[in-house]
């Protein structure tokens, strides 16, 4: 396989679809438009990871196909404004890369995987754009899913030394913000129940950090975990030839405790 000569043509049908002759929609695309689509791919491919449960799959070749189409396409949007082209964004990855690991490309040295990541957070803070940030947060993107982006803030931070000492404080933290969001519902406040329950959620994240778990990757999965055991109960119920409303709730938890069954019985 000429692997060199695949991503030129991918370049190339890039550059068709933009053209004259090209894609209606494609064309009509610009940076902004494009946003959703990045991230819905992005996502697609960590799904495709979980799902594979270690193994690289079909579905996983598919979605890096899918996200590196959208690079390809930024790109592509970037050079017909004279901004710069994909062979500049393979150049920039490259000298940051080289230049953030010292360690294999010079004569510096990490013993662990804990010393490289403090070495790559100094480099980061050494690099150019870094004067532009006033403050240890910025730069940490908006668009980040709430959990991530809270765990990202609030691992910053704690290298600080602003942090609990041990997973249990911070859980204590979480049953303080529990009794104050119990007063906010009482009280029927709205806006402190929203405010509590943030609270609530970025303690959360904070008590993942400590015991070293991805709040974003448990989430999603208990979600599918929902789904899946939702499933079980509506082809049960579509086999009985019945209807979600015909049912009660006693006979859908009475089901849901079998889909729990059957996931243990497959484990």
């Amino acid at each position: 396989m000429n692997k060199d000569k695949n991503f030129h043509k991918l370049i190339d049908l890039m550059a068709t679809l933009r053209s004259p002759e090209g894609c209606p929609w494609d064309r009509e695309q610009t940076i902004d438009s494009l946003t959703p689509y990045v991230i819905e791919e992005a996502y697609e491919v960590v799904e495709a990871i979980e799902t594979s449960k270690g193994t690289p799959t079909n579905d996983l070749k598919d979605e890096l196909g899918d996200l590196l189409f959208q690079v390809i396409f930024l790109a592509r949007l970037a050079e017909e404004e004279g901004s710069f082209d994909i062979s500049d964004v393979i150049d920039g990855i490259i000298e940051k890369m080289t230049r953030r690991h010292p360690h294999v490309f010079s004569d510096s040295e990490a013993k662990d995987s804990e010393e490289v990541l403090k070495n790559w957070d100094a480099i980061k803070k050494s690099e150019a754009n870094a004067s532009t940030r006033s403050g240890l947060l910025d730069g940490i993107p908006e668009a980040l899913p709430s959990l991530l982006r809270a765990m990202k803030v609030s691992k910053k931070v704690a290298k600080t030394g602003f942090d609990w000492k041990e997973a249990e404080q911070a859980m204590d933290k979480v049953f303080e913000e529990i009794e104050e969001f119990k007063v906010s519902l009482i009280e029927n406040d709205q806006d402190g129940i929203e405010e509590e329950m943030g609270d609530i959620l970025f303690t959360l994240v904070n008590v993942s950090r400590f015991v070293r778990v991805d709040p974003e990757r448990a989430l999603r999965r208990t979600t599918r975990k929902f789904i899946d055991r939702f499933h079980y109960i509506e082809r049960t119920i579509i086999n009985d030839k019945r209807s979600l409303d015909e049912t009660s709730i006693e006979e859908m938890e009475e089901l849901w405790e079998r889909a729990k069954e059957e996931e243990r019985k497959k484990k």
